[in-house]
């Protein structure tokens, strides 16, 4: 058995295809064949079925499972010994939220990336929510959102302090009051966040505080799609503060002052307790964790 074979087994699970997974890994059909008919062989059982699709077999789902895990190990082996050359190279996966990668990650990754021109970085975009469990099982190497829960599996390290305000269009009639209270927007349309976003639940809890129900005009995954909404007079919206920089300095968009938002929400970085730190990662949270709050919190 060889970790070529093993790759090749995997990469089947995936395509179910000999002739793709071929494609994949830059062999032809009958190597392919011959690979896993050789893995077939040493442990004289039948790892895949042939018929289209190409699936695997109970046995060949059982074999996959310690393949994986075999090849992980491997890739991190390689990492270790390519960090001995303390060369901080590799790739991060981040995950973050719409309005992070959009206002604050170029920034930041611009600097890094002419530093570290050998570090490869992926960026996913989802709810900080979310950014949680998929930094917990992996699938994200380091998160930036906000802190919103303790975990004894997984580290936080604060970056900035972010607030969410009421936003409105400067044609929206509340934009001519001098003075705005909750108690005004009851029957305002609002345009708002979807439920598993923090800035949601943050309007939410206030307006339940105060026995209030708003009046729900639009619900929409991230503060880019309500900003323009917003702009268009559609509605008004409880959103980040940071996010919306660029329309106020255009004055596309109005902040409008009210007590009960006036509340700050940590933003930081998310990785996994334990989790063995390859030389990108480890850079790249140490740069993080030195940059002052005004880097990620100044005017663009």
């Amino acid at each position: 058995m060889n970790m070529s074979q093993l790759e090749t087994l995997v990469t089947i699970s995936k395509t179910m295809s000999f002739r793709k997974a071929g494609e994949l890994l830059n062999l032809t059909q009958p190597a392919v064949s011959a690979q896993i008919k050789s893995l077939e062989d040493e442990f004289k059982a039948v790892l895949v079925d042939r018929s289209q699709p190409v699936t695997l077999t109970d046995r060949g789902l059982v074999f996959l499972e310690h393949a994986e895990r075999i090849l992980s190990i491997v890739e991190e082996l390689k990492q270790k010994i390519t960090d001995l050359e303390e060369t901080p190279q590799g790739h991060i996966m981040l995950g973050t939220t719409t309005s992070i990668a959009i206002q604050i990650l170029p920034r930041v990754l611009s600097y890094f990336q002419n530093q570290f021109p050998l570090i490869q970085t992926s960026i996913q975009s989802m709810p900080s929510s979310q950014i949680y469990s998929l930094v917990e099982n992996g699938a994200v190497d380091i998160g930036i959102g906000y802190l919103i829960e303790r975990n004894p599996d997984l580290e936080t390290s604060i970056l900035y302090y972010d607030t969410f305000e009421l936003v409105v269009s400067p044609q929206n009639e509340l934009a001519r009051k001098s003075k705005i209270r909750l108690e005004d927007l009851k029957d305002v349309p609002m345009i708002m966040l979807s439920p598993d976003t923090v800035g949601r639940r943050f309007a939410e809890q206030v307006f339940k505080e105060h026995g209030i129900v708003p009046r729900i005009a639009m619900e929409l995954s991230s503060s880019e799609e309500v900003k323009r909404m917003v702009e268009l007079n559609l509605g008004v919206a409880v959103i980040s503060k940071l996010s919306i920089s660029r329309e106020r300095r255009q004055g596309s968009l109005l902040v409008l002052p009210i007590t009960e938002f006036e509340a700050t929400h940590p933003v930081g970085v998310i990785y996994r307790s334990g989790k063995y730190l390859n030389s990108a990662m480890r850079q790249f949270l140490a740069d993080l964790k030195g940059m002052p709050e005004t880097q990620f919190i100044g005017s663009e």
